[in-house]
Formats: structure tokens, C-alpha cells, sequence
């Protein structure tokens, strides 16, 4: 199958930065492959294969004893590609999935199961077509008893008109990648206030400070224009942020990144051994494997 974006690094350097041990991959995924695991017919982008062996090879190479994958529009709400990881991951992956009105408790219960711990909802209008409040705000009522949280991805120029809708939310909500922020404006300006706002006032609010490669403006290796962002967010919510590769790092165009490098980021931005510990073991652990937590 051809793909319409860049195939992801088979070779990434060797971190200099050793994560702590226990530390999780927060944030990856598994596609495909597709003769097995067909993508979405509605999908907006068509991606190379990335099976589960190829993300667990990655994760030792890296230092991380953990993932946790997300379903991304490309495999749309057939998670079979996502349950088949997690059921060969030996207790060492969770998944964060999508569904739609038409998923049953029983297909929510089967999902628990397997190691799914939350849900994913799309905001990005260039790669899903709109989504239902009312139906994000009934699957979020939904899945209270099965102790998951919802996962939502926007980008900063929406979270005006959304803003009112996610701070109603009933349940623990999980940002990716700092909302998404124009990093060519200032850190404590407007914009990336009111992101700053949404976690400040709703202590239900998680986010992933992950993805530097899609927000920097200046590119890598350093993605030096993200930190200081990451870095407030990571200082002023120590316990409610969480880090991943997104590996393989769907539908990048302008450059494929080096996961050595987006490791070597970590210290740049969770700046003590205490910040990287919450980051990377703490906060996922009681987010995704709380049974494990004392």
C-alpha cells in the first residue's frame, strides 16, 4: 500500500539521557499491517506499517519498560490492531481507544479486558470530520464505572469555542501534546494562557507534553522553541503530565525525527530527577496501572 507521509526511522541514535526505571512511552501507536489490520476507509491519511514488535524493539533500545498505545484516525474505531498489541504485551502496554455511539457496554467491558484504559476523542478539524459533544459527553458518563479517562486532541487557535464544553467534562481528560500552542508566540501570552487556564481550574485535566516535532518552528535537534512551554506546564502540574514518542509518528511530513533524540529532550524540559520520575513513571503508572500503585 503506498503512504502519504514519511516512514518513520529505522535506525534512531542511542539517548544519552537514561529514563528512570519503570519509565513509560505514553503516548504510540501500532498500524496495521494492513493486510491483516486494514486502515479505515474514511481515513484521512494512509500510513506505512507499524507493528507491535517493531514499537517493543523501539521501547527497549530506548530505556522504557512500558507503552501505552492510542488508536489514531487512520485505523478509525476498529481497535483490533490496538487489542492485538495489548494482548501481546505481557501486562506491559495499555491502550487508549476510539469508539462510537454504537459500542456496546459489553464491547466496553471486552476492551477493559484487554488493557484499554481510556478513550480518544479528535478535535483536529484537518483530520476528522467534526465530533458530537453530545455523544462525547454521553460515552465520558459511560465509561465513569469502568475507572477511564478521555483523551482529546485539538490544536490552541480551538480551544475558544471549546473551551466551556471540555471544562464540563465529568472525568480525567488527558491533552495531547500542550494543546497543540503556536510556539512562535510568547509563553505566558494569551493563547497559551487560557491552555494554562483550562489545566489551573480543572484539576481533572491532564496533559502530554510530547510532540515537539510537530509544534517547533525552529525543527531539530534541539526543538529548542518548545521547552520553554513543555516547561511551564511540567513545573506548575508536576503530577498531571505524562510524556510519549508518538512513535512512528504519524503523518509527519516536513521531517522524520530521531526517537535517541526526542528522548534527549526529556531533561530539557523536566529539568530534576523528581520532575523526570513523575513524568515518566509516577504519573503514567497512576494513571494507567493504578492496581500497581501502592
Amino acid at each position: 500500500m503506498d503512504t502519504d507521509w514519511l516512514v518513520f526511522d529505522p535506525l534512531p541514535s542511542r539517548p544519552a539521557f537514561t529514563p528512570p526505571r519503570g519509565s513509560v512511552d505514553a503516548h504510540c501507536h501500532v498500524f496495521g499491517p494492513g493486510d491483516r489490520f486494514p486502515f479505515a476507509a474514511e481515513r484521512k491519511y494512509t500510513p506505512c506499517d507499524a507493528p507491535k514488535e517493531k514499537l517493543w524493539e523501539l521501547r527497549d533500545f530506548l530505556g522504557f519498560q512500558r507503552n501505552v498505545i492510542i488508536q489514531a484516525t487512520c485505523h478509525g474505531a476498529d481497535n483490533r490492531a490496538l487489542v492485538d498489541a495489548l494482548r501481546h504485551s505481557g501486562g506491559r502496554a495499555r491502550g487508549v481507544a476510539v469508539v462510537d455511539s454504537s459500542t456496546t457496554s459489553n464491547q466496553l467491558e471486552s476492551l477493559h479486558t484487554a488493557g484499554v484504559r481510556g478513550l480518544r476523542f479528535n478535535f483536529v478539524k484537518r483530520l476528522v470530520d467534526s465530533q458530537s459533544h453530545d455523544e462525547l459527553g454521553d460515552i465520558a458518563e459511560r465509561i465513569g464505572p469502568l475507572g477511564w479517562h478521555i483523551e482529546i486532541y485539538f490544536e490552541a487557535q480551538d480551544l475558544p469555542e471549546l473551551y466551556d464544553f471540555f471544562a464540563s467534562l465529568p472525568t480525567t481528560a488527558v491533552v495531547d501534546h500542550l494543546g497543540r500552542p503556536d510556539v512562535t508566540k510568547p509563553v505566558d501570552g494569551e493563547d497559551f494562557e487560557l491552555f494554562v487556564k483550562l489545566m489551573r481550574e480543572n484539576e481533572n485535566f491532564w496533559s502530554k507534553v510530547s510532540c515537539p516535532e510537530r509544534l517547533s518552528v525552529v525543527g531539530p535537534p534541539g526543538y529548542d522553541d518548545v521547552v520553554p512551554f513543555a516547561r511551564r506546564v511540567i513545573e506548575a502540574f508536576s503530577d498531571r503530565v505524562i510524556w510519549g514518542t508518538d512513535w512512528p509518528h504519524p503523518n509527519m511530513k516536513s521531517h522524520m525525527p530521531d526517537d535517541g533524540k526526542l528522548v534527549d529532550f526529556i531533561p530539557k524540559i523536566a529539568t530534576t530527577t523528581e520532575l523526570q520520575k513523575k513524568l515518566l513513571v509516577d504519573n503514567p503508572m497512576r494513571l494507567y496501572w493504578p492496581e500497581e500503585v501502592a
